[in-house]
């Protein structure tokens, strides 16, 4: 069976709740699908009411659902009236073979919202009726579409607003007034070896900070990115492996040939087997990052996408950078606090489950570095339906 690419559009009140983490958890766990791409949007006016007239002439979708979710659109989605800031809006892609009937029946119908959790609807969904059987309050947490025809429909409506309206939507509505901090995070590459619940598990942790998410990107890392973002670790395991590197190495050669290492081994190995060390080290983090030993890369291929998947996510609100950090907890696994992203899900100093930013000045770099902003939905789109 051939592949297929789907989405899944996550609505502004599951984004605003913080049920992102719950429901791309629920999704990503889904076998034979991969999670492939994530934008955010902050759909304007235009957007919201071309999208309400293509749901209501859907052919694939039957009438009564047409108006219900027609309404639900121009309702939930427009931006604020009165400032004219949108609402954010964050779409999903997942690739794999029935990833449409996989997501459809992941997400569930309409109904479920009231008796069954089984579904992404009945988790997070409402649908609330009066005694007549009419709907009288109805939130779908996610929509999807049910058939190819359906699902180009609306990605190609979508992909033309995905540079105007898609991003890091810096004016969301959720935002506070005041002046607010930006940080990155990455959701690294350990967490996509195989379909689970991880990621989504790790965005829930971070939902404590009561920080907003305003930019999505499913990254494939570069090796010349890597090289950027890693650039400065270098110098520093080359210097701090330094002598940790010598003296194990003096003492398997003591033991080995039965008499203390004279002051001008320690130095000959201080200057070469030190900094190779550390060189090693640092080829383990690329690798790890990008799926490539460092070595092995070719010059014309350094700004390939790399072999594996990671997620980058950029958060806003009052010292955003600090309280991310310290949901994240230290670099070493052992010494982070239970609760803690690394202590839930790290393994040790490198598989340490994610990265955030350390400072704003840090935010802006790694940010200038990765581009979050870019629209990379396209290649996707066009692959499938172009």
């Amino acid at each position: 069976m051939a592949k297929e690419l789907g989405f899944v559009m996550i609505t502004p009140h599951s984004l605003r709740k913080s049920r992102t983490g719950g429901i791309i958890g629920r999704f990503s766990r889904i076998e034979g699908l991969e999670f492939v791409a994530a934008r955010m949007f902050g759909p304007s006016q235009e957007l919201v009411n071309r999208f309400a007239d293509r749901l209501r002439d859907m052919p694939d979708v039957s009438p009564d659902r047409r108006d219900l979710l027609s309404e639900y659109v121009l309702r939930a989605f427009r931006p604020d009236p009165d400032t004219g800031r949108p609402h954010r809006v964050m779409l999903l892609f997942f690739e794999g073979e029935a990833a449409i009937r996989k997501i459809y029946a992941a997400a569930g119908d309409f109904d479920d919202t009231q008796e069954s959790a089984d579904t992404i609807r009945g988790t997070f969904g409402d649908c609330v009726h009066d005694p007549d059987g009419n709907i009288i309050y109805f939130e779908p947490a996610v929509l999807v579409a049910p058939t190819p025809a359906a699902v180009k429909s609306t990605l190609s409506l979508w992909m033309e607003y995905a540079e105007s309206d898609g991003g890091i939507i810096k004016n969301a509505l959720s935002l506070p007034d005041e002046e607010v901090q930006r940080t990155l995070v990455i959701i690294k590459p350990d967490n996509f070896r195989f379909p689970s619940s991880r990621p989504g598990n790790i965005i829930d942790l971070f939902s404590r900070s009561g920080l907003r998410i305003i930019g999505a990107q499913v990254h494939r890392m570069s090796m010349a990115e890597a090289l950027e973002f890693y650039g400065p670790v270098r110098k520093v395991l080359r210097e701090k492996l330094c002598g940790l590197t010598t003296e194990r190495a003096c003492a398997a050669l003591e033991k080995e040939f039965g008499f203390p290492m004279p002051a001008e081994v320690k130095e000959a190995l201080n200057r070469t087997l030190g900094p190779y060390y550390g060189d090693q080290q640092f080829y383990e983090i690329m690798k790890f990052m990008t799926g490539l030993w460092l070595p092995d890369v070719m010059a014309d291929e350094m700004e390939k996408d790399g072999a594996v998947r990671c997620l980058v996510l950029i958060y806003a609100g009052i010292d955003a950078v600090d309280k991310i950090r310290t949901i994240l907890g230290p670099t070493d696994p052992s010494k982070a606090q239970p609760g803690s992203v690394r202590k839930e899900y790290g393994s040790d100093i490198m598989v340490n489950a994610a990265h955030a930013s350390d400072s704003p000045e840090n935010a802006r770099r790694e940010m200038g570095i990765l581009r979050p902003e870019r629209n990379l939905l396209k290649k996707w789109f066009d692959q499938y339906y172009g």
